[in-house]
């Protein structure tokens, strides 16, 4: 009888330890929602995600995007439009030099007076 006291003491305190456990854990959860660094960290997972050339060293991406201060959506949209438009003029400018190219070659191709 007095051997299973001691285990149900046991039990029963074992139980609280986890109880308490349990109640940080989600006090600490529910701090990290409240001052935004589930929101923050999720943007940036996001964004590492989203980015079509993956960085070598995603740790160091982490960093340096924590490094660069407050992740901001403005911020965000902003370099993706500027990524875009260059991406187009960049298209713009190889497209030019074929042209180009292809002239210089038909010019090339051309017999030339020598009068």
């Amino acid at each position: 009888l007095h051997s299973s006291k001691k285990t149900y003491s046991r039990q029963m305190s074992g139980q609280l330890n986890q109880n308490k456990a349990e109640n940080r854990r989600e006090d600490f959860r529910k701090y990290l929602e409240k001052s935004g660094v589930v929101d923050a960290m999720t943007k940036l997972l996001v964004g590492l995600y989203e980015e079509p050339e993956k960085p070598e060293d995603a740790l160091d991406y982490v960093r340096k995007q924590f490094q660069g201060g407050p992740i901001e959506e403005v911020d965000i949209v902003a370099l993706r439009n500027e990524k875009d438009e260059l991406s187009f003029k960049l298209k713009e400018a190889e497209e030019r030099i074929k042209e180009l190219e292809k002239k210089l070659e038909a010019l090339s191709s051309q017999p030339q007076n020598t009068s």
